[in-house]
């Protein structure tokens, strides 16, 4: 609510002191329970998607991922980008074969209904910028998908 306090939450942001869990709904396990993805991602503006590319063309992308639980078609996952690049959980999961359910873009066979795909922005965490206290911010599942409906039971 002020300019202190956004100044303080930008230096955190930038510092990537923000930690950010997302959760995703793939079609193939990733190759290990879990693991480290590392890339080099390159934007094209144009068509507003990411490759994977060389380390002279691209940006470092990192993420962390870990295989939650095996559900009847999919598989559930839990994604910690320890980077902040356009699209990258989208093409990196996608250079796997574990490709986000509803995802045309990178490699899905079919859209979702609604026209979605299964990412979301599951957790944020991060220090309050006057008080100094750990912040933890969950947001709820879509109410409106069956897939999600399933990480329940």
């Amino acid at each position: 609510k002020t300019s202190k306090a956004l100044t303080r939450m930008n230096e955190q942001f930038r510092e990537k002191r923000v930690q950010k869990t997302y959760w995703a709904i793939v079609n193939n396990p990733p190759p290990y329970n879990i693991g480290t993805i590392e890339n080099y991602l390159k934007k094209n503006t144009q068509r507003n998607k990411s490759y994977i590319t060389n380390k002279k063309e691209g940006k470092h992308a990192v993420l962390d991922y870990k295989l939650i639980k095996k559900m009847t078609n999919y598989y559930h996952l839990e994604i910690t980008p320890k980077t902040g690049r356009h699209h990258q959980i989208r093409v990196q999961l996608a250079n796997i074969k574990s490709i986000i359910k509803g995802d045309l873009k990178y490699g899905a066979k079919r859209s979702n209904r609604d026209k979605s795909i299964c990412l979301h922005a599951y957790k944020i965490k991060f220090m309050h910028p006057v008080k100094k206290t750990s912040i933890i911010i969950i947001a709820p599942t879509p109410k409106n998908s069956n897939i999600w409906k399933q990480l329940k039971q």
